[in-house]
């Protein structure tokens, strides 16, 4: 287990603040930047990644597209499609989740 910069798996303060609003409470990534048991701090809070599972974009479900903050799965596609230049979704894409939750002091 190891603490890791929450830069790596949440790029901007927009993501952050979902996290700490307890709104994102997963992310998927194209590779693992994580272990389970590996924490990372926001603003002093402590979180716990809790669960890294290999999946492709077309097992993503409408409740996973919610744990990522997003209203439903077509809100969260076109979150990804503003944010990488180029994106196509493709459901036999592989993609890696990060489940986490927070860490009572």
């Amino acid at each position: 287990m190891s603490e890791f910069d929450a830069s790596v798996l949440f790029p901007g303060d927009r993501l952050k603040q979902l996290v700490l609003d307890e709104e994102m409470t997963q992310i998927h990534r194209g590779d693992a930047y994580a272990e389970e048991g590996d924490t990372f701090e926001i603003d002093g809070q402590t979180f716990e990644i809790t669960d890294v599972t290999q999946r492709t974009l077309g097992d993503l479900t409408e409740a996973d597209a919610r744990a990522q903050g997003a209203e439903d799965l077509d809100a969260y596609r076109e979150r990804l499609k503003r944010a990488h230049q180029d994106f196509e979704w493709d459901d036999d894409s592989e993609t890696v989740r990060h489940a986490f939750e927070p860490v009572d002091d």
